[in-house]
């Protein structure tokens, strides 16, 4: 206890006149004799321990700043420790028996008589905190003990369960393959990390005070040159849960399907300018900013165009359903349902630009984020696209797992570009210095083992490798009957388009000297094994024959987004001639429609030839089963319009003036033309 606690209990403070001896006692009791409980006499009052005296307080006020008082709660008007409320009533009721008290005229004797009283309650208030402090220790070793129980039976739960124990394994096995961070969907945390905080926030730290957008959106930042948010009819339901997997599905309300028909129609004219003036009404019709995001990309106008696919982004977030999340992994949206479609494309068209910007680290989660909404059909084929941004990224951890996990089930080494990028994330992972030796060394192993698995599976890759690289191969290799011309022209023209498509994305990747003197190393000990004969050279040639005859329509929907002119030019003269629409390119054959676009009577479709003729030389010229869709008195005739059409035929038929070849004609001599006669008679 503090000095001044104790000259509080001694009375010592000025200007204070002494209560009397019996007013107010304070019953101190030690830890045992407090956890028995207060026992009340029949007369009302509590029986004393021997040999514990009553502590005599001038003023009961005084209490309230004492410390070690106030520790026992107050339970029903009783203390715990020492039952102040009942000493004060006690106390009370002796001062309205005595009637007045005498003051005294000394305070010495007071102090004199109360002195070993204190000297006995300063030890035993001293014994009561040690007590305390013991017992508080206690409580702490009994709910560590507690956790360590709850530690022991979670463990015999996994033990049975078989499960694995969450805590102290490494990072990488808690999180599973495809899960997506929040933080890396923003491409201001990469950009930071480049150029730092205050040269990327520095001319957005102002806008953010007068912010209109309330709502709080993961893939985009809303802008305030964005026309102001109104639902534009667009939402998303759950339509079922089996297996630990939700599936979702987008919706269009009767408005938004309404505007989607014109849309159609505005694409079918080929007139950009349509679609600018729908979307004035309909600022947030999804894919009419994705098709004017084509059509500026095309112009050159990368800004409009990346501002635009982001307003699609912010239309389709705020349209989420309350359980959809884009980081569990559990949540679909199936492909072959038209009005999903438009939010694969708006995802792959970010994680493009974002590319483009210099974000592949954020890119790559986009592309983990388009995987996870359907790992099994991967609509998209962002497999062929997940390796080349892992690398850029500098990600080689994520390669290397993603490869080891998935390799039993997706054959990922059947792939070009997973045969040829993990080795290279192998090899580039040892040269990190960072690494103790032995990692380095079996990470050099693994990445040489894999690169000469990847040449005896696709010896068509190295020669164009090469040359886009602008390295001239030796003469050994460039003539050898494994690696020459005959290695590319004899595989299959599915396996070329695979081939064109990793060489035209990612050929930069390998034109580090380093990496170039690792692969011919390689590509020597494989012309080792070639001439030797092993019999996994033509297992693998085998194999190439039968695997790669056509490419899905998953892989030609993935050529035709990334625009990659050798991936392009490979493509089949079946997808090449059909035509492919920016905001729904190559669509599923098994589509499933939830709506149907009503059929609009066109002219073109339901005219004949003659009509068609007709038409072409009067533009108001109906047919007799034609209506105008105004109909009314403000239609023609249909009489009319023929009247009209016999008309004009009349007149191009009288200007037609056949010559009779019979009759001779006059030759006239060079330099010689007669003036004035060009006359048509």
């Amino acid at each position: 206890m503090s000095r001044r606690a104790l000259r509080r209990l001694r009375g010592e403070q000025r200007g204070q006149e002494p209560l009397g001896p019996g007013a107010l006692h304070f019953i101190l009791r030690d830890d045992d004799d407090a956890e028995e409980g207060p026992k009340r006499e029949p007369a009302g009052r509590r029986p004393r321990a021997a040999g514990k005296e009553g502590v005599r307080v001038n003023n009961r006020f005084e209490l309230i700043n004492i410390e070690d008082l106030e520790e026992g709660p107050v339970v029903n008007g009783e203390r715990s420790d020492g039952q102040l409320t009942d000493s004060v009533v006690l106390g009370n009721k002796r001062r309205s028996q005595s009637g007045s008290v005498e003051p005294k005229k000394d305070g010495e004797t007071t102090g004199k008589t109360s002195s070993p009283e204190q000297s006995n309650t300063s030890g035993k208030l001293r014994k009561k905190k040690k007590k305390q402090k013991n017992k508080k220790n206690s409580t702490g070793e009994s709910s560590e003990n507690g956790l360590e129980d709850i530690d022991r039976i979670l463990e015999r739960i996994e033990d049975n369960s078989g499960l694995t124990r969450p805590g102290p394994p490494p990072l990488s096995s808690k999180k599973h393959v495809l899960y997506v961070e929040h933080r890396h969907l923003n491409p201001d945390t990469e950009l930071k990390r480049y150029f730092g905080a205050r040269a990327v926030l520095g001319e957005q730290r102002p806008r953010q005070r007068q912010r209109i957008y309330p709502k709080c959106t993961w893939l985009t930042t809303p802008k305030s040159t964005w026309p102001r948010y109104t639902k534009p009819g667009l939402s998303m339901r759950l339509l079922e849960s089996r297996k630990g997997l939700s599936w979702f599905a987008f919706e269009h309300s009767e408005e938004y399907q309404h505007t989607q028909h014109k849309f159609l129609a505005a694409v079918e004219s080929m007139e950009p300018n349509n679609i600018v003036v729908l979307l004035q009404t309909s600022p947030y019709h999804v894919d009419s900013l994705l098709q004017l995001s084509d059509a500026c990309r095309f112009q050159e106008d990368q800004e409009m165009a990346r501002d635009l696919v982001e307003r699609a982004l912010y239309s389709m977030e705020c349209a989420f359903h309350p359980l959809f999340s884009l980081t569990s992994g559990i949540c679909r949206l199936d492909y072959r349902r038209p009005e999903n479609r438009s939010f694969y494309l708006a995802l792959y068209k970010q994680m493009s630009f974002l590319e483009k910007r210099g974000c592949p680290r954020t890119a790559l989660e986009y592309c983990k984020l388009i995987l996870s909404l359907e790992p099994d059909e991967d609509p998209l084929c962002m497999l062929l696209l997940v390796d080349h941004l892992a690398l850029r990224a500098r990600n080689y951890e994520y390669l290397i797992r993603l490869f080891q996990e998935w390799e039993a089930h997706r054959n990922l080494s059947q792939l070009p570009n997973f045969a040829f990028s993990v080795p290279l994330a192998y090899f580039l992972l040892s040269q990190q210095a960072d690494l103790p030796e032995q990692e380095l060394s079996s990470a050099r192993d693994k990445a040489s083992l894999l690169i000469q698995q990847a040449l005896i599976m696709f010896p068509g890759v190295l020669i164009p490798l090469l040359e886009y690289c602008s390295v001239r191969p030796d003469a050994a290799v460039a003539n050898h009957r494994f690696f020459g011309p005959d290695a590319e022209i004899s595989q299959p023209p599915a396996l070329s388009q695979l081939v064109s498509l990793y060489l035209g994305r990612s050929h930069f990747l390998w034109k580090e000297p380093a990496t170039m003197n690792w692969l011919e190393e390689n590509v020597r000990e494989v012309l080792r094994t070639v001439d030797a004969g092993d019999p996994a050279v033509e297992a693998c040639e085998n194999r190439r024959k039968v695997l790669y005859q056509r490419a899905p329509r998953n892989i030609h929907r993935h050529v035709v987004l990334s625009e990659i002119k050798e991936a392009v030019a490979a493509l089949p003269p079946d997808v090449t001639t059909q035509s492919v629409m920016g905001f729904d390119p190559l669509p599923p054959l098994d589509t499933i429609y939830s709506y149907v676009r009503p059929e609009r009577l066109s002219p073109v479709n339901h005219g004949n030839t003659i009509a068609l003729f007709f038409r072409s030389l009067l533009p108001n010229y109906t047919a007799e089963g034609e209506r105008l869709e105004d109909g009314g008195a403000g239609g023609l005739n249909p009489n009319q319009g023929l009247n009209r059409l016999m008309l004009a035929v009349r007149d191009m038929m009288a200007n037609f003036h056949f010559q009779d070849p019979e009759l001779p004609r006059e030759d006239h001599p060079e330099g010689d033309h007669p003036e004035g006669d060009g006359e048509w008679d």
